[in-house]
């Protein structure tokens, strides 16, 4: 293998996390990577950008910080969902220039710890925030039903804090590992372990479970409670029911749609690190073309949380259309 062939599929399977020790010895694929893909790909990152910035500057300046965060524990969750989402779209531009480049990362060493650690922390807690609104949500609902005295609360503050402690954490082998190495002559920012691939598969396991699986299950169950729940003891009215019940399937379905495909690939990833399943030209091709197609998608996710988690409700919308008459 040469070279060239070596540099490309260190680039292909760079982001944002890579084994450089991989080999194609026995397997036919092409050489370089698809100028049209890496061109969507940058595209897509653009507009992601620009919509998650203007949707969550949006609900910042609706929630208004000093007065709407003290009314609702949700809309507490709302802001810091659009601090992290804003964040995280913060990091595209950089993402979109590596890109264009082909993967070659010119940003430096410690902006290459910096976004890279930021982009996975705003990941996680972006994740823990949802599944903290979805909790809320039933256990506000089920408390105010089940009984007339005031239900009892746990600080929304004290749980946001513990909500960004956790995906500090959980981003921790991120910034220690994450580095520039040169790969037959381009820098690439991407983390590399001491212990080899099978460090590696450990972090996509912990990526796997504490930021989709374990998150994925505590939504869907809260808010397949929240529906019965609510089907048997709140709302008479029929179409108020049919209308929590669409916002939630589109909630669920909008969360498992947007990050299971990148971490059902992330799996595949993980089996074949573990010798478990065979590296082979299928394993190349869905990496190479595929994956990061779902790394776009996932990443469309903080655009949709604005949409789905402030801008469908309607005292938001009311507020909305308040700003625009104003305007």
């Amino acid at each position: 293998m040469d070279d060239d062939e070596n540099r490309s599929v260190a680039l292909n399977l760079s982001w944002p996390e890579v084994d450089l020790f991989i080999r194609l010895e026995d397997i036919d694929v092409p050489a370089d990577g698809s100028p049209v893909l890496r061109t969507f790909i940058c595209l897509v990152y653009s507009v992601v950008c620009v919509v998650g910035l203007i949707s969550n500057l949006l609900v910042l300046f609706l929630i208004r910080v000093k007065k709407e965060r003290k009314k609702s524990k949700v809309n507490f969750f709302v802001l810091n969902l659009a601090l992290t989402d804003l964040q995280f779209v913060l990091t595209l531009p950089f993402w979109a220039v590596d890109t264009a480049l082909d993967f070659s990362w010119p940003f430096g060493a410690a902006m290459c710890k910096i976004v890279l650690s930021v982009t996975v922390m705003n990941m996680y807690a972006s994740v823990f925030f949802l599944t903290a609104m979805s909790v809320t949500r039933y256990w506000s609902v089920a408390s105010a039903l089940r009984t007339r005295s005031a239900p009892r609360r746990c600080s929304a503050r004290w749980l946001c804090a513990c909500i960004w402690t956790a995906a500090t954490l959980a981003t921790a082998p991120t910034s220690f590992f994450s580095t520039v190495s040169d790969v037959t002559g381009e820098s690439l920012c991407l983390l590399r372990f001491p212990g080899g691939q099978y460090w590696l598969a450990l972090y996509h396991i912990q990526k796997i479970l504490v930021g989709f699986a374990l998150p994925m299950s505590t939504v869907s169950i809260s808010y397949l409670m929240l529906l019965r729940f609510v089907r048997r003891r709140g709302m008479k009215n029929g179409r108020r029911r049919s209308q929590v019940t669409r916002s939630v399937t589109i909630v669920v379905l909008s969360f498992f749609c947007c990050w299971m495909p990148n971490h059902a690939i992330t799996l595949w990833s993980v089996l074949v690190k573990l010798n478990a399943a065979q590296w082979d030209r299928a394993y190349y091709l869905v990496h190479t073309y595929v994956f990061p197609v779902t790394v776009c998608l996932a990443h469309t996710n903080s655009c949709l949380n604005p949409i789905l988690y402030c801008l469908m409700r309607t005292e938001f919308r009311a507020k909305l259309r308040a700003l625009i008459r104003r305007a």
